[in-house]
């Protein structure tokens, strides 16, 4: 990557706002010739990382970002038991079908109302015994009705269902044909086995699965610094997680280099370790002779932090991330870029800096796959809950183990926002909307940096530096 005026902008510090991908000559045929795959460990079609919050990935958000091609990080405050569940139904889903929701003739409209806002598609699937669909519900079926009502004497007995196996395009053509969003998917024997929706047809594609080498939907565990930091990442490895990421807000500290040596020396090399965060080239430097693979890198730029208001600590994001990413190209390693994401283009510009992959938070909390239940506000507008990893909320979960004392204590130290509303927005209320709407912009943006892959994107990237003015100018107005 250089500067469009490296003699003044290389001395800057700079945002990603303050930013811009220059256009340059492209000799592909078309944006599809793009291969977005990173480079810094096998696994992804894409580089789009569902950040260790615990109000944005849990066990829905971790499946669905690997069969769409991306990678879920579990946060560090999940108990290594519920990990263990969340990393077992991960890897036993179907990489293709989404898991469905079913339940049997005889449960009612309460039990439906319980799960059906889990999905964005709608559906619940109606099955006997040996889960054979019988029928499906939606919310129009539920209006009317008492609570407790058998779902078989309300369900919808007109059934468009999809055989395993069936090419995306018929699939698609189908459901298209007999105005349908989603269709359950059953075997050879007519069981059911996912879900497929109308769009997910389409997405599939574009975007292939996340795959470990046995073939699993891809997962990686967030570990914290504690002295169980070790232990806990042997357990995670043993559980099957595809990656660790050590993470604590500064990262460049005594107690995260010697966590790194310890989890190395628990682990060995059988998956790849992520530290984290820094937004320095000595941070990363020491994070990486520790025995980091990749180094997470960005201070307080995520919607839910107050730690540059509380501190004045940090770093502008574009800067941080190039910079980083050079020193860590420099050893043979590589970077991930977190936080600060609003629209593609912030992805677009932080892999143009050098990042390996980039790390998504809030801009995924308000969808069907983050964990939590839908609320709705007094005019009936669907959100869930967001709150920062280092708010006040976050901490009392973290130290609930802890008297209360010594709680009220650590209770003062607080870096983050500890409830925030973030409402679904229409047509974005899925990750898979999200994401393709991510992924075909930066396809776009190597395009136009004249690249068709990521190791290119960073080679060719010119970037210019652009006055307030400049970056209002290139928001839609209309």
């Amino acid at each position: 990557m250089r500067f469009l005026h490296p003699e003044r902008e290389e001395a800057l510090e700079l945002s990603l706002d303050d930013v811009f991908l220059v256009p340059g000559y492209f000799d592909g045929s078309s944006r599809l010739d793009v291969d977005l795959r990173p480079v810094d460990f096998p696994g992804g079609a894409h580089p789009i990382v569902s950040a260790n919050m615990n109000a944005v990935t849990g066990k829905r958000m971790a499946e669905t970002m690997a069969r769409l091609g991306g990678l879920g990080v579990l946060p560090q405050d999940m108990d290594l038991a519920t990990a263990a569940r969340i990393i077992e139904h991960i890897q036993a889903a179907d990489p293709r079908y989404d898991t469905p929701l079913s339940v049997s003739p005889r449960a009612t409209l309460r039990d439906v109302q319980g799960i059906i806002r889990k999905r964005s598609h709608d559906m619940v699937v109606v099955v006997d015994e040996e889960r054979r669909p019988l029928g499906i519900v939606t919310h129009a079926d539920l209006r009317d009705r008492d609570q407790y009502s058998p779902v078989g004497s309300f369900m919808s007995s007109r059934l468009v269902a999809v055989t395993a196996g069936t090419p995306n395009r018929e699939a698609f053509l189908r459901m298209e044909d007999l105005r349908v969003k989603a269709a359950p998917v059953v075997d050879a024997e007519g069981r059911l086995v996912g879900v497929l929706t109308r769009d997910d047809a389409v997405r599939l594609e574009l975007l292939e699965p996340a795959l470990d080498p046995r073939g699993r939907l891809m997962v990686a565990a967030a570990v914290g610094i504690s002295a169980a930091a070790a232990a806990s990442a042997a357990r995670l490895v043993e559980l099957g997680a595809s990656a660790l990421v050590l993470d604590t807000a500064h990262g460049h500290q005594r107690r995260m280099i010697e966590a790194i040596r310890e989890v190395r020396r628990a682990v060995g090399t059988a998956v790849p370790l992520v530290a984290g965060n820094v937004c320095t080239p000595e941070g990363t430097r020491d994070l990486l002779e520790a025995g980091a693979d990749v180094v997470k890198v960005n201070v307080g730029p995520g919607a839910m932090c107050t730690t540059r208001m509380q501190t004045g600590a940090g770093r502008p994001t574009f800067s941080s991330v190039l910079a980083c990413a050079r020193e860590a190209h420099a050893r043979g390693r590589h970077v991930w870029a977190d936080g600060g994401v609003r629209d593609p283009r912030d992805v677009a510009l932080y892999l143009a800096a050098g990042a390996s992959r980039v790390m998504i938070g809030t801009a995924l909390s308000g969808t069907y796959e983050s964990p939590g239940d839908v609320k709705e506000d007094r005019d009936g507008r669907p959100y869930k809950e967001n709150y920062g990893m280092a708010s006040a909320r976050a901490v009392s979960d973290r130290t609930a183990g802890l008297d209360a004392f010594e709680r009220a204590k650590k209770g003062f130290f607080r870096e983050g926002i500890s409830t925030s509303r973030i409402y679904m927005r229409e047509g974005r209320e899925s990750v898979g909307s999200i994401l393709v709407d991510v992924i075909t912009g930066v396809q776009s943006a190597l395009t136009y940096a004249g690249a068709t892959t990521l190791p290119e994107l960073h080679r060719k990237a010119v970037i210019g530096v652009q006055t307030t003015g400049g970056y209002v100018e290139g928001k839609p107005r209309g």
